[in-house]
């Protein structure tokens, strides 16, 4: 059977670190209350000229590194983001160009934080099917430039960076083993940016109503992410015929500390066995769970062999979990 291995891992930050006191000057909060609520100490911001694509490259370029791959020898680039350089062309597009990347289709995937693993289940898809061998998957935001740094609910928790991994083709076990998406419109405004699309186009008065940065309840967020979660995560566990002690590592969306802790404590998954940088980046979207895997991998924390699950939980509302044989 073919399964879709990861054969490379790669992650970029802009350098602009952005700490919980500077945005104590900015908006009322202190560096107590944001790291009590959320486990965050500092997050990375872009500068000037840093776009997505700016970033989606590097991360692409670091995993293609890593892989032994040539630009040349991708079939497919997809990218995980809701926030792209510009409507069209996508992301993708512009990082396939600046790869080189010539024989290779490319598109983006708006799933909110849940982007990067819809990504990596399509080009799983892709792999296992036989259409393609060689695919680049990417999670980016540049979420700086649509967060309210007047609305301390949610600029304390944002930042940028970018991830990626090369996926080929292999017979075996190693792999990804399953993946599980799901969603539901329903809850669409809980988290959503309202301006700036054909719903509410740009206009004088959308802009004063400050209607194109980033809107989120976050209370209702956190018990509807905690039971979608774990019930993503059982529904992998039980499809797999596996149990949550025989996970070596979860590498969870950094969205909150307190929701991957409860995720933890409800898989009854000891503290070593949860990969946690959040107090670093804070919430970098689709772009969390491939930096978080590429800073494990980097860092000696994943071997051959080793079980992992990734799990997610974004705008849309959009959720889910992807098993990985090491």
């Amino acid at each position: 059977m073919i399964r879709a291995r990861i054969t490379g891992t790669g992650s970029y930050l802009p350098e602009r670190v952005l700490t919980n006191q500077e945005l104590e000057r900015i908006v009322d909060t202190n560096d107590e209350w944001i790291v009590s609520r959320t486990g965050i100490k500092e997050r990375r911001i872009t500068g000037e000229g840093e776009a997505s694509s700016t970033l989606a490259l590097r991360a692409g370029q670091r995993a293609l590194e890593m892989a032994g791959v040539a630009p040349e020898e991708l079939d497919i680039i997809i990218v995980g983001t809701v926030t792209p350089d510009m409507f069209f062309p996508s992301v993708g597009c512009l990082v396939q160009d600046a790869l080189g990347a010539k024989r290779a289709a490319a598109f983006d995937v708006s799933a909110g934080c849940s982007g990067f693993i819809y990504a990596l289940t399509i080009a799983d898809a892709f792999i296992k099917s036989g259409k393609y061998r060689k695919a680049l998957v990417i999670g980016t935001e540049n979420l700086s430039k649509v967060t309210d740094y007047q609305d301390r609910g949610t600029c304390v928790l944002l930042g940028d960076g970018s991830g990626a991994v090369v996926l080929g083709g292999g017979e075996g076990e190693r792999g990804i083993l399953s993946s599980h998406l799901h969603s539901d419109g329903s809850y669409r405004d809980l988290l959503f940016q309202p301006g700036g699309g054909s719903a509410i186009p740009p206009t004088y008065e959308s802009i004063d109503n400050r209607l194109h940065y980033l809107k989120m309840d976050g209370n209702k967020l956190f018990k509807i992410a905690v039971k979608s979660l774990e019930d993503a995560v059982l529904e992998t566990l039980a499809s797999n015929d596996m149990r949550d002690s025989d996970i070596d590592l979860l590498i969870p969306h950094q969205a909150n500390l307190r929701i991957i802790q409860a995720i933890a404590k409800r898989l009854n998954l000891p503290e070593e066995k949860v990969f946690i940088n959040i107090h670093k980046y804070g919430n970098t979207s689709s772009a969390s769970i491939p930096i978080a895997l590429d800073e494990a991998n980097r860092g000696g924390r994943i071997k051959q062999g080793d079980l992992l699950l990734f799990n997610a939980f974004g705008a849309g509302l959009t959720w889910g979990a992807v098993l990985v044989r090491w």
